[in-house]
């Protein structure tokens, strides 16, 4: 994990581009975000400089075949379960994040602004 801080910290740091794929890189952020915590698709696409936020969503939607990545933690902008379907069934989503101490109420993080994660606060 400490390598994955420093290797978006330099990536920040000197605006360039790494040589992994964009999927790669969305990928390496999430792995980031704590255990009980969550962040949203736009501030992932901010923090990596390109892409939007249904970028991704699409990279996220590929990640079910990679270890570590836990997606269950990306949200949309309004804290919401939108990539809900996604998963193996509707309800895992919020599954995952209820065993890590987060509240789900209508398919929506409950304490949103408390529970969010910024990566650019950290890299």
């Amino acid at each position: 994990m400490v390598n994955l801080l420093r290797k978006a910290k330099q990536h920040l740091l000197h605006k360039t581009m790494p040589k992994e794929s964009y999927f790669e890189q969305v990928y390496d952020v999430v792995r980031c975000i704590p255990h009980g915590r969550v962040t949203t698709y736009g501030t992932i696409a901010s923090i990596l400089a390109l892409g939007s936020a249904r970028m991704v969503g699409w990279a996220l939607n590929h990640s079910f075949g990679e270890l570590g990545v836990p997606a269950h933690r990306v949200v949309n902008r309004k804290g919401e379960l939108s990539g809900r379907n996604h998963f193996p069934t509707p309800t895992t989503m919020q599954e995952l994040l209820e065993n890590e101490g987060v509240k789900v109420e209508n398919d929506q993080v409950v304490d949103f602004e408390k529970l969010f994660w910024n990566p650019a606060d950290h890299f």
